[in-house]
């Protein structure tokens, strides 16, 4: 039991989750925010989650290091918005830097510290969540609280889960996303990036899950 629980830790370290994604993690997979109150077989199956998010137990080779650069965090976040929305398979950097490269023939010293090869990057990884999950980068469409990229995100990840929706008919998307941030009463411009990074946490486990069922 102690092992299961310490290997938890050790992921959401690995992972880089902070404690608000974290705990929204565990409730989504098994309805329990912390792993002292799951069964073991609650915290294998917390386990498994992990793994398929790139978790490599210390019996395993470990990863590179962590991406490093004035433009990490931002490629990291698209990276992972990937992962979220069910395109990315492996939300590890190695696996970006091998996607950014393939895409850009870039090596990740010159897309990690130089502006105008990790605009070029960036505008790679964009557009290939525009064309593969249809998030609309760029555009609000006269949406106040689309300003942000985790909103927009987090929007086009509703219509992968369900599909006909459009900004006049959301279909609950408002109140599930203050569900998911426990503000019934809020207002969706408001809502900070952790915000919306717990609701896009939350939505990508239903977007892989939908997915998986799907293949």
């Amino acid at each position: 039991m102690t092992s299961s629980i310490a290997a938890i830790h050790v992921a959401k370290k690995q992972l880089g989750l902070d404690d608000d994604t974290y705990r929204a993690k565990l409730a989504n997979i098994t309805g329990k925010s912390s792993v002292k109150d799951m069964t073991e077989p609650e915290r294998q199956k917390v386990l498994t989650v992990l793994r398929n998010d790139g978790f490599r137990p210390a019996e395993s080779k470990p990863a590179a290091g962590k991406l490093t650069g004035p433009f990490a965090k931002k490629l990291q976040a698209l990276w992972i918005a990937g992962h979220n929305l069910g395109v990315v398979t492996d939300r590890r950097d190695t696996a970006l830097v091998a996607f950014v490269k393939r895409q850009t023939g870039l090596d990740a010293v010159r897309f990690l510290h130089y502006a105008d090869d990790a605009r070029a990057a960036i505008d790679g990884l964009k557009g290939w969540l525009r064309r593969e999950a249809g998030v609309s980068f760029g555009n609000t469409n006269g949406q106040e609280w689309l300003a942000s990229d985790g909103a927009k995100i987090a929007w086009a990840q509703w219509k992968i889960l369900n599909p006909g929706v459009d900004l006049i008919n959301r279909k609950g998307f408002d109140a599930e996303v203050f569900r998911l941030i426990d503000q019934p009463n809020y207002w969706l411009a408001a809502l900070t990036g952790r915000q919306w990074q717990v609701v896009m946490n939350a939505l990508g486990e239903r977007v892989r899950a939908a997915k998986k069922g799907g293949a």
